[in-house]
């Protein structure tokens, strides 16, 4: 907001001349804006008990509004010229009185022929989203818009109000041309791109990071260090919300390695109780336990020898277990449930977590020692909402991937559903766009996808009762298998933010999923 100048710096020392009755009466706090009319006359400035404390000439606040206009236009001419994106101005008849060079530049206008023109000389009428916020007053955000053939634009317009009037409109639109044209280039060569990963795949020319998809520079950075951690033996941390595709990154480190042609072994420290999980993880001899197998059992560490062990979730990993994995990995070496020979472990480790380990060290519920012991290199994985950039891509490889599943034709995306998914911000992240754009397959009928399709939460049409919370009281014990699949369903398989909803932790989630499923 621009500075608003006051009075009381404009005033001279009232001594009773001129006289007061011959002058126009203001309250000493006003500024010069807050002026409705003054006929010719001075102004003389009261304090709260109507006591004179000053006097204005006319001719110094003519002198100043006009000073101040000077100032303005100065102003606002500088940041039309500051702003990147197009700016379009009209007075309350749709004329235009202003615009920036990048307006200029997108639609064309000159000087000596636009201005006080109707913008409708420039526009279709029907294409025009200013002449509605004239009309009603209501300001538009973000919208998509389509003002002339091939240019297409995200706007933002709002009314411009003078003592509750509309004087005008302001448009401000960002050119998404290149957005729509990326996305008609990748419809258009998706198919021919997937026929040559197909044909290098069966030449085996392809890394072991190709799967993961995108171009953007906070991927880049992620995968060219794994790509450097993938050449040592050095226990790797991938931190990253969930469905940003830890998994991948660690099969892909894998896959780089010396030990490309041992087992990567996965084991999810959230989903394991508590009370199995030592011998998952450990194996077991035969007979240490009640209900143990007769021959006994190896464990995820047994099956992973020569190869990578992968935790995922690892800060979901119980605190007595951690001491034991600690000492696994100190020693290189463990024992099995039940057992008293001890035996050598040649496994690398891979860890993941979305949570904030260093918060739970402090919280006491991760040990300082284990996390440094598997933090030797630390990558964080961006979520989709950093790198918008790659769901274009993303998008028409999913395309693709459901068109053949559901034996249907790949469709084109209309420029507006584009722009709701590169607005959404994505809590699911990679996993909740595929689900989305699975949706979006199942149900397409034509061969274009149009927003009608979309689910409520891409739309912002969803009503407050599809998306309440469940009652946050709910004990474990009376969360049943239709609560938890609502849950799972409106977080779209997204298990932290599911357990969120229901008001319990995931360890709890993961145990009721064991029990009803």
């Amino acid at each position: 907001m621009l500075q608003n100048l006051s009075l009381v710096s404009l005033a001279l020392p009232y001594r009773g001349v001129p006289v007061a009755e011959q002058m126009q009466p203001m309250p000493a706090d006003d500024f010069v804006g807050d002026i409705a009319g003054l006929d010719h006359k001075d102004i003389l400035l009261l304090d709260q008990q109507k006591k004179a404390v000053g006097w204005i000439p006319y001719q110094t606040i003519v002198q100043s509004c006009f000073e101040q206009l000077k100032n303005r236009t100065a102003q606002s001419d500088a940041l039309l010229d500051a702003v990147d994106e197009a700016v379009t101005i009209t007075d309350s008849k749709g004329c235009l009185i202003g615009w920036n060079h990048n307006a200029d530049r997108l639609y064309h206008y000159t000087e000596k022929k636009a201005f006080g023109q109707p913008i409708t000389r420039y526009f279709k009428r029907e294409a025009l989203v200013l002449l509605s916020v004239l009309k009603d007053g209501k300001k538009i955000l973000r919208k998509y818009n389509q003002p002339a053939p091939h240019v297409h634009v995200l706007i933002n317009c709002i009314p411009i109000i003078l003592n509750k009037k509309i004087i005008g409109a302001i448009s401000v639109e960002k050119n998404i041309n290149d957005m729509v044209k990326l996305n008609e280039e990748l419809f258009s060569s998706t198919s021919y791109i997937h026929h040559l990963e197909n044909r290098l795949d069966r030449q085996h020319h392809l890394g072991a990071f190709y799967k993961i998809k995108g171009r953007s520079p906070a991927l880049h950075a992620a995968v060219n260090l794994a790509k450097k951690v993938a050449e040592t033996e050095a226990s790797v941390l991938l931190i990253g919300e969930s469905g940003v595709g830890k998994e991948l990154f660690a099969e892909a480190i894998h896959q780089s390695g010396k030990r490309a042609c041992a087992p990567f072994v996965a084991v999810n420290c959230g989903a394991i109780p508590s009370e199995l999980f030592e011998s998952e993880l450990f194996g077991y001899e035969r007979g240490a336990f009640t209900g143990a197998l007769i021959q006994g059992k190896k464990g995820r560490i047994d099956v992973a020898q020569g190869g990578t062990l992968f935790l995922d979730e690892i800060g979901e990993m119980p605190m007595e277990l951690q001491v034991k994995l600690l000492r696994v990995l100190q020693e290189k070496k463990y024992y099995r449930v039940g057992g008293n020979q001890a035996i050598p472990m040649n496994v690398r480790i891979i860890a993941a977590t979305n949570q904030n380990l260093k918060k739970l060290i402090a919280e006491k519920r991760f040990r300082a020692d284990l996390y440094y012991r598997l933090n030797v290199v630390s990558i964080r994985i961006p979520s989709l909402r950093e790198r918008i950039e790659d769901i274009p891509q993303l998008v028409q490889i999913y395309l693709h991937t459901f068109a053949v599943k559901y034996q249907k034709p790949i469709p084109k995306i209309d420029p507006d559903v584009m722009v709701r998914l590169l607005q959404y911000d994505w809590p699911g992240n990679i996993r909740e766009l595929r689900n989305t754009i699975e949706r979006l397959m199942i149900l397409l009928d034509g061969e274009r996808v149009t927003d009608a399709l979309l689910p409520d939460l891409l739309t912002g049409s969803d009503d407050s009762s599809s998306h309440a919370k469940l009652p946050p009281n709910h004990l474990s014990q009376k969360i049943d298998r239709e609560m938890i699949q609502t849950a799972l369903t409106k977080t779209f398989g997204n298990k932290s933010a599911a357990a969120k909803l229901l008001g319990i932790s995931r360890a709890t989630l993961y145990n009721r999923l064991k029990k009803i499923l």
